[in-house]
C-alpha cells in the first residue's frame, strides 16, 4: 500500500516550526510498515528549510521516505497541473476525524487483518497436526 504520513502532530509532537518530540512508536511502526513492503510518503504542511528539517530528522531515525509531499520521487509540482493531494492509500494525520489515534492502534489498523490470518493459519496447523499426531499414536498402539 502507498501510506501517507503527516510530520507535525503525527510523527512528533506539534511544536511547527521546531520540530517537536518524537511520539511513541512512530519509527517503530514506520519501521515495520516499510519492511512489510508500504511505500511511505511524507505528506506534511512544511516546506523550504523546515521541510528539510523534518526529512533529515526522519532519515537520522532510520526513515527514508518514497516521496516528500509528491506522489513519486520524479513529481514536478506546478501548482496550476498537479493537486497538492497525494494519492494513497491510507492517510495517517492528527488531522483526522477524531484525531490521531496513536501508532500503536495505527499498527493493529493496519496490519492487525493480517496477523489475526497467520495466527490463525498457526493454529490451523497446530490442531491439524495433533489430530495426525492423535491418530498416529492411536494406530502405532493398537500394533504394540
Amino acid at each position: 500500500m502507498i501510506i501517507a504520513v503527516d510530520f507535525d502532530g503525527t510523527v512528533v509532537e506539534h511544536r511547527y516550526p521546531q520540530i517537536g518530540r518524537e511520539l511513541l512508536f512512530a519509527f517503530e511502526t514506520l519501521k515495520e510498515l516499510q519492511k512489510q513492503g508500504h511505500r511511505l510518503i511524507l505528506w506534511t504542511y512544511r516546506s523550504g528549510k523546515e521541510l528539510d528539517e523534518a526529512v533529515e530528522f526522519c532519515r537520522k531515525k532510520g526513515i527514508e521516505f518514497y516521496a516528500v509531499n509528491k506522489n513519486y520521487p520524479e513529481e514536478i509540482f506546478e501548482e496550476s497541473t498537479v493537486s497538492r493531494k497525494i494519492n494513497a492509500d491510507i492517510y495517517i494525520d492528527d488531522k483526522n476525524l477524531g484525531g490521531f489515534p496513536g501508532w500503536s492502534v495505527v499498527w493493529q489498523m493496519i496490519s492487525g487483518t493480517n496477523i489475526e490470518k497467520i495466527e490463525k493459519e498457526k493454529l490451523e496447523k497446530t490442531s491439524d497436526s495433533a489430530k495426525k499426531s492423535g491418530f498416529l499414536n492411536g494406530l502405532k498402539k493398537l500394533f504394540e
